[in-house]
C-alpha cells in the first residue's frame, strides 16, 4: 500500500499554505503519526552552505553529495528536471503520510488554502479537491470548508479520511 498524501494548495502565493501546513505537521505528530513534508520550490534553491565539503564536492562536479550523521542524513540529488512526488515520498523511510506544500499540477488530494483578499474560488479540479482552508464565511465550496485557523478539525479531517485505518506506531 502506498503513503497517502495530501497536498496543500492555493491558486496565489501570500495565502498561508506554509502556516497550515506547519501547523498540520505538528498536529498529526502529536497524534502519534509520523509525518514527511515536502515542500516544492520553483525558483530553485540551496540546502548546502557554500564553502562546506559538501558544498566542495558538489562543485567539484558530483552529481550526487550524501551528508551522514548519526541521527539523520541528507542527499542531495542534480536532476535535469523537477523530481515527480510519488518518487520523492517513496524514497522517505518510516512515513505514514506525507503533507505536501504546493503541487498543485500532481494529480493528488487537495486542501486548497482560500483567502477573501485573494479570491473567493477554489481553483483545484472537484476530482483532487478534498477541502477547503479558508476565511470566506459564505463560500459555495463543494467540499468541507474550514476555518483557516481551526488545524485540529482540518488535521481531524486528514486522519480520517487517511489513517483512520492504519496503526499509530
Amino acid at each position: 500500500m502506498s503513503t497517502p498524501v495530501v497536498c496543500i494548495v492555493s491558486a496565489v502565493s501570500n495565502t498561508g499554505k506554509t502556516t497550515l501546513t506547519e501547523k498540520l505537521i505538528a498536529e498529526v505528530v502529536r497524534r502519534g503519526y509520523k509525518v514527511g513534508a515536502v515542500k516544492s520550490d520553483a525558483h530553485g534553491f540551496s540546502i548546502d552552505v557554500p564553502g562546506k565539503d559538501s558544498w566542495r564536492f558538489g562543485q567539484a562536479g558530483a552529481q550526487a553529495v550524501a551528508v551522514v550523521g548519526p541521527d539523520q542524513y541528507a542527499v542531495i540529488q542534480k536532476t535535469n528536471q523537477k523530481k515527480d512526488l510519488d518518487e520523492i515520498v517513496a524514497a522517505m523511510e518510516g512515513i505514514d503520510i506525507a503533507i505536501v506544500e504546493g503541487f498543485k499540477l500532481s494529480g493528488k488530494q487537495k486542501i486548497e488554502v482560500v483567502r477573501r483578499e485573494k479570491g473567493t474560488q477554489a481553483i483545484s479540479s472537484p476530482e483532487e479537491l478534498i477541502a477547503v482552508a479558508t476565511d470566506v464565511t459564505d463560500g459555495n465550496f463543494p467540499v468541507p470548508a474550514f476555518p483557516l485557523d481551526d488545524y485540529e478539525k482540518i488535521a481531524d479531517f486528514i486522519v480520517d479520511k487517511f489513517l483512520a485505518n492504519s496503526c499509530v506506531k
